[in-house]
């Protein structure tokens, strides 16, 4: 029997471990594909400890929730297997849900990127009506999501980006990197509230992977500070670092032009996200915007699991 090397979840208490498995066989309709790298992202780690809703329901199981792949042909694509598993040297595919991935570009890059930069591209390009020159805060921007949500934003054309997190120094490292205002969320709710005031008054869109009681101070503050209560305001839930609940007043909706929605893969069709997903793609290949990768080798998944991401960076297995 042939077997390929691949990292199996066999406990949702451990991370993934080096084993042996059978090569996969194609069904009709499917391709096996070699796998280049794998990109350990916070979902992927989720999964693999039956936190996520795509988590396994049996075990063992293929660790992994994306990858970059080489198909038979010789050439490149991306492709998201969320519960299904990627980490193994080959791998089963649905040819229809690849994502071509252009000549020359880096498979270590495009997988430490891909995750971080979707939520925003996502939101911007789906969800809200985005329109070049406009602006946008980013609520919890100094993880790697927010982070590269700065850089999205402007590659799709905003005028002003202002980035609100907690960590200082990554905040400073942002205005290099396309931030044009930044607001530090600190314990001081007055004086965070103040800057939030002064700095995103009349944005015309949030980018919140905050959420929680952090996300109604940055509500009440901004929405207070409005001089344009007509002017349409588009707050985009994306992720919940701050609690996954939220107390509002009625008030607030009434008297603005106030939409709140989130964006996640249940908010957009699959094809209009698949449609997305090759545009950035492109645009990862093309150099608009970069994670730094952090190579592990396969035989060492369980450091790779362990590994903390520094700013602008994103763990990647390699095989």
């Amino acid at each position: 029997m042939s077997m390929v090397n691949a990292a199996l979840v066999e406990s949702f208490d451990e991370p993934p471990h080096f084993r042996s498995i059978p090569a996969p066989e194609a069904a009709p309709g499917q391709e096996v594909v070699d796998v280049l790298t794998v990109g350990v992202h916070p979902a992927t780690r989720g999964i693999a400890a039956g936190k996520h809703y795509t988590s396994p329901t049996t075990l063992p199981a293929l660790a992994g929730a994306d990858a970059v792949v080489r198909r038979a042909d010789g050439s490149l694509a991306y492709v998201m297997m969320l519960g299904a598993g990627t980490l193994a040297e080959r791998i089963v595919i649905d040819p229809a849900a690849t994502i071509p991935v252009p000549d020359g570009a880096d498979p270590a890059v495009l997988a430490a990127t891909m995750n971080p930069a979707l939520s925003s591209w996502g939101a911007l390009r789906t969800r809200v009506p985005f329109q070049a020159g406009q602006s946008i805060l980013v609520h919890g921007a100094t993880g790697n999501a927010g982070s590269m949500a700065v850089k999205v934003a402007k590659h799709l054309g905003a005028g002003r980006v202002i980035a609100a997190g907690r960590n200082r120094s990554r905040l400073e490292e942002l205005t290099a990197e396309g931030a044009d205002d930044i607001v530090a969320l600190t314990h001081d709710q007055d004086a965070t509230a103040a800057a939030l005031a002064e700095a995103a008054a009349n944005v015309d869109v949030v980018l919140d992977y905050v959420w929680g009681p952090p996300t109604e101070l940055a509500m009440r503050a901004v929405l207070g500070a409005r001089t344009e209560h007509t002017r349409l305001l588009d707050w985009v839930q994306i992720g919940g670092m701050g609690g996954d609940e939220i107390t509002l007043s009625g008030h607030a909706l009434r008297s603005n032009a106030f939409r709140i929605l989130g964006s996640g893969f249940g908010s957009v069709d699959m094809q209009v996200m698949l449609r997305e997903f090759t545009e950035l793609v492109a645009a990862i290949a093309a150099g608009g915007m970069a994670v730094r990768p952090h190579p592990f080798p396969l035989e060492k998944v369980e450091q790779a699991w362990a590994h903390q991401d520094a700013p602008g960076e994103r763990a990647v297995i390699v095989l």
